[in-house]
């Protein structure tokens, strides 16, 4: 029998394939993956879609005990669904490694994801670089790897992507010390949260890979009839309302005029806007 690993988009239980949902309704067995991305709708509203139970796989169960998953897998149809596109993250590549070895069929099936949604706010998907990830600062680790892929970018005229950290079923320091099987409500970093710790990172580089007058997107639910997008200086975007998660960040590179002439719709300040873009005319 099959493995599917199935797409479902970024917004809602309609976002999935036809060719996804038919796999879903062939399954004995869904997993939902709920630790790299959300959807924006609950667990509820997908088994009501389906027609199916789904079992919520978080990352223990997916890195530790991905025999729980495949078990069967051989003779019977095992859905694992994943926000966004299955190969988003290397977490899936494994699986898919994995049920390889045990000599079981494995169909992937693709949809949206962010690394191609991005589009929508009028940057051009092949002037992008190499995408960071930004994750939430702790007193003692303020990692700041991103800065050096920034600085690539830059120095090509490129854009950069920045994934923002989420954390789902976290445990403190102190409760994973003691065993204690105690979870933190789940975080999910903002835009504004971003600006504020890239600029602290610039700040203690101090390369000038970026500045406050940097023109740069925030972008939120990308996908959801509710979906955000604002230009603006990083200084501008430190205060603006996002809203709800999952949002999204890009430090903008040099623009062609055409990518200038969109992206100035969703600029806060248009003025701002014209004196700090980099915008090339050819």
């Amino acid at each position: 029998m099959v493995l599917y690993i199935i797409g479902l988009g970024l917004a809602d239980e309609k976002d999935i394939t036809v060719k996804g949902l038919e796999a879903v309704k062939s399954s004995q067995r869904v997993y939902l993956e709920h630790y790299t991305s959300i959807l924006m709708v609950d667990k509820q509203v997908l088994e009501e879609f389906y027609g199916k139970q789904v079992i919520i796989a978080d990352r223990e169960m997916v890195e530790s005990q991905a025999d729980e998953i495949l078990k069967n897998a051989d003779t019977e149809n095992v859905a694992f669904l994943v926000v966004g596109d299955p190969y988003g993250a290397t977490t899936h590549s494994d699986l898919v490694l994995r049920a390889t070895e045990l000599s079981i069929k494995t169909v992937v099936i693709h949809n949206a994801s962010i690394m191609n949604a991005i589009g929508c706010c009028g940057l051009q998907l092949y002037n992008y670089g190499q995408t960071v990830s930004i994750v939430f600062f702790q007193d003692n680790w303020r990692p700041d790897s991103f800065y050096d892929k920034i600085k690539q970018n830059k120095s090509l005229g490129l854009h950069t992507l920045c994934l923002l950290d989420i954390k789902v079923k976290e445990q403190s320091w102190e409760n994973m010390a003691r065993g204690r099987m105690i979870f933190e409500p789940p975080r999910y970093m903002t835009v504004n949260q971003c600006v504020e710790q890239l600029l602290e990172i610039e700040e203690k580089r101090k390369e000038n890979v970026y500045s406050p007058n940097t023109i740069a997107v925030g972008l939120a639910r990308i996908g959801a009839s509710n979906q955000t997008i604002i230009c603006g200086t990083m200084s501008e975007l430190l205060t603006a309302d996002f809203g709800g998660p999952l949002h999204s960040f890009i430090i903008a590179g040099k623009m062609h005029f055409l990518e200038a002439d969109t992206l100035r719709h969703y600029a806060i300040n248009k003025d701002t806007f014209n004196a700090n873009a980099d915008i090339s005319q050819h």
